[in-house]
């Protein structure tokens, strides 16, 4: 809605405060999401400033149903074949989340007192930030905590913009997962609703006094749900022999463009991922068929699994740690993760 068209909007409603209309919504509310900024150096931190917020890639995987889940899969389709006792499957698994949901991961090397490294711990992606030949690791109470460049392991997804972060390879994809949110929302709101709001009160009565409009005003106003479907009041003085109607327009957007809107934004958010529907508990629609999942499992595994097991075994086990604590998986395809 332009600036012209808002103001006459303003001034009609001004004018006739009978009929109410909605404020105008952003068209994108979360621009941040996608939006890329450039690395820049923070002076007061002593850091450089991630291109993506991590917090919200962090909030956005309980977005919808899909997304976070397929994170989820993804991660322990390798953390599953991970076959070393020297380093906990839990610190392994910690590493791959990182990875995948922001786009790199880090290991703190840790050490005795005589300086030799004896174990690794994950270090949250959330909170890690690159410095100049350090790290700093951002504390709950406003402090750093500073973290030398060789007490750590990082492994970044590669971006041809910057090479300071990684980020995630599912970004094109979160659009559609805040629009199956949203359609959710909508229809929780829908049925809390009452299913029934979001009408025309249509009146034509002249022997309607404005005690009568008033009352009726107040009596719309205070129905159920108020607040989720805006309602409209219009009095019409001398108008036709049926006086009163109750034109309904709240079924929009609410039964077929529902569930079109949530098949077409799973499908997006399984794409951006690339994974397999079969895999992901999608249910065939119309007793169409998802086909073998042990076949997509084994393309899957081959295509997308192995590959990141092996970046992650290369990267860990060439950082000058010992070899006692060195990291091994399983990179057999027929292997069930």
């Amino acid at each position: 809605m332009n600036k012209t068209a808002s103001s006459r909007g303003a001034a009609l409603a001004k004018h006739n405060p009978s009929v109410a209309f909605a404020l105008p919504e952003p068209i994108d509310p979360t621009h941040w999401m996608t939006h890329y900024t450039e690395v820049f150096y923070d002076p007061w931190g002593e850091y450089y400033q991630p291109p993506i917020d991590r917090k919200g890639l962090a909030r956005l995987t309980r977005a919808n149903a899909h997304h976070g889940a397929i994170l989820m899969a993804r991660r322990n389709m390798v953390a599953g074949r991970f076959t070393s006792d020297t380093v906990p499957r839990t610190t392994i698994t910690a590493f791959v989340h990182n990875y995948l949901q922001s786009g790199d991961a880090a290991l703190l090397k840790l050490r005795n007192y005589f300086g030799q490294v004896v174990g690794l711990a994950p270090l949250s992606s959330v909170y890690l930030r690159r410095g100049k030949g350090r790290f700093v690791l951002l504390q709950p109470n406003g402090q750093q905590r500073e973290i030398p460049e060789e007490d750590v392991i990082w492994l970044a997804q590669y971006d041809p913009e910057q090479q300071v972060y990684g980020l995630p390879d599912y970004l094109g994809g979160l659009q559609s997962a805040l629009l199956n949110r949203d359609a959710t929302l909508f229809r929780r709101k829908y049925f809390l609703n009452g299913a029934h709001m979001g009408f025309i009160f249509y009146a034509t009565d002249p022997n309607m006094d404005d005690e009568q409009e008033e009352a009726m005003k107040e009596m719309i106003a205070n129905a159920k749900g108020v607040g989720n479907f805006r309602s409209m009041f219009v009095n019409i003085p001398n108008g036709k022999p049926d006086g009163i109607k109750l034109i309904p327009v709240g079924d929009i957007a609410t039964k077929d463009e529902f569930a079109a809107i949530k098949s077409i934004t799973s499908q997006d958010v399984l794409t951006s991922h690339r994974f397999p529907a079969a895999l992901a508990g999608i249910i065939p629609i119309n007793g169409a068929a998802l086909g073998d999942p042990e076949k997509y499992s084994a393309t899957y595994t081959r295509n997308e699994v192995l590959p990141l097991c092996e970046l992650i075994k290369d990267t860990i086990n060439s950082s000058g740690i010992p070899r006692s604590l060195w990291v091994d998986f399983s990179l057999e395809v027929g292997r069930a993760a």
